[in-house]
């Protein structure tokens, strides 16, 4: 296996953790949002635009529920 082949496989893997492991913490969240991040980082390098582009956006719908967690954790 080449080195974007591994990048992928580990954010893949990543994104299954840490969605799996969201309701034992808000910052699983976060790491999904991460592990989002690094998904469409390997779309866009791998020359699949609509798969970077669609993981991007569930990162930004990720870390909009790590805030809005936060938030209500505080008030």
């Amino acid at each position: 296996m080449d080195g974007l082949t591994l990048f992928g496989l580990f954010a893949v893997t990543a994104m299954l953790v840490t969605y799996a492991l969201e309701r034992r913490s808000r910052w699983y969240v976060l790491g999904f949002a991460g592990a989002c991040s690094l998904g469409s980082v390997y779309g866009f390098l791998q020359g699949a635009w609509p798969f970077g582009l669609v993981e991007a956006i569930w990162s930004l719908v990720a870390l909009r529920r790590f805030m809005m967690s936060s938030r209500a954790a505080i008030g």
